[in-house]
């Protein structure tokens, strides 16, 4: 009777273990489920369906590293696996980030030598952009001039004076096809408006040959540009409160503007932040830092949506091996989102 009782027991164990091994059989030929996705930082409002060609549904805005004082200037490096610098404004230096997920500092001072500065002053370096050597261009606020970082890590200086008088503080810079660079001169690094040695802010070109010529006068705060894809027209921002506008303007054959008008106004809208940096893609496409986040508009002017970061950006910037993902520096935070056209870049 006991062993009938064994041997039934027995039975059933190795019938137990047989399901159990069956049924984990049947569950590892299951496709595993995808991880999970982590949570947007930030969203995407759509404001025309046309959206959708420039940004997926399911794209997500990611941070990359925050802790920072005031970020600017972002420029992708292709070197190597390629890494990002930008500007950290009142803290006087340019920074690296790593797709590792490191930042370190890159160069320090970036844009101010003098004796300390007040604190929270504009100081530093702020748009950085390349020419066609790959050779680093930078906006110094402090020192009020445009320098090229060489390979030998020497600076040299392409602009700092207008007429014998000291620019205001360089703030943005684009280059053309033809090797020149147009830069704007708003005076938020100076450190008295009073002191300021101009009494305009302006819009400059420097020839391939190193002519500084004065394209325009007339903007309170000219702050970003860019240039369209076929370069003859040049999009520029002003970041005055009281003016939040975005102009265009046509370029001529020997490098000048003509024909400024008005391409979007935003001086009604209450959101934090102003028309500041910005970047074009290959279908023309913009994409301007402005009152709540990056303003999408088609070459038409039509408002395709906004990218809303959950800090207002200051400028944004083309990176990684397909100029697909937008680097975006937001006040004390670096953020990234991924889109189905690529951008125009140095």
């Amino acid at each position: 009777m006991k062993k009938a009782l064994l041997r039934g027991l027995t039975l059933m164990a190795c019938l137990a273990c047989l399901t159990c091994s069956q049924q984990s059989k049947q569950e590892s030929n299951q496709p595993s489920s995808p991880p999970p996705q982590p949570a947007s930082s930030g969203s995407v409002v759509e404001k025309d369906p046309a959206l959708k060609d420039v940004i997926s549904a399911e794209a997500r805005i990611e941070k990359l590293a925050g802790g920072f004082t005031f970020t600017e200037g972002p420029v992708w490096i292709k070197e190597g696996e390629g890494h990002l610098l930008f500007s950290d404004i009142p803290n006087n230096a340019i920074l690296k980030w790593t797709p590792d997920g490191n930042v370190s500092t890159f160069r320090n001072p970036s844009g101010y030598t003098g004796p300390p500065a007040p604190a929270g002053s504009f100081i530093g370096s702020n748009g950085l952009t390349l020419d066609k050597e790959g050779r680093l261009i930078i906006c110094e606020h402090g020192d009020h001039r445009v320098t090229r970082l060489e390979k030998d890590g020497k600076l040299a200086v392409l602009a700092d004076r207008f007429q014998g008088k000291r620019l205001n503080s360089p703030n943005d810079a684009v280059y053309k096809s033809d090797g020149s660079l147009y830069f704007t001169d708003p005076p938020y690094g100076v450190f008295d408006e009073k002191a300021k040695e101009l009494d305009f802010q302006g819009i400059y070109r420097i020839s391939p040959k190193g002519k500084l010529q004065l394209l325009n006068k007339e903007l309170t705060r000219p702050n970003g540009l860019a240039f369209s894809p076929d370069e003859k027209m040049l999009y520029l921002s002003n970041s005055d409160p009281d003016k939040k506008i975005w102009m265009a303007y046509d370029v001529s054959a020997d490098g000048s503007l003509t024909h400024g008008r008005l391409f979007f106004d935003v001086s009604q809208e209450r959101e934090d932040g102003l028309p500041d940096g910005m970047k074009v893609d290959t279908k023309g496409n913009l994409y301007c830092t402005g009152p709540g986040g990056i303003w999408i508009f088609s070459p038409q002017g039509k408002h395709l949506g906004t990218i809303k970061p959950p800090e207002v950006p200051a400028n944004c910037h083309w990176g990684d091996g397909d100029a697909k993902t937008l680097y975006m520096t937001a006040r004390t935070g670096l953020y990234r989102i991924r889109l189905n056209i690529p951008g125009i870049r140095p």
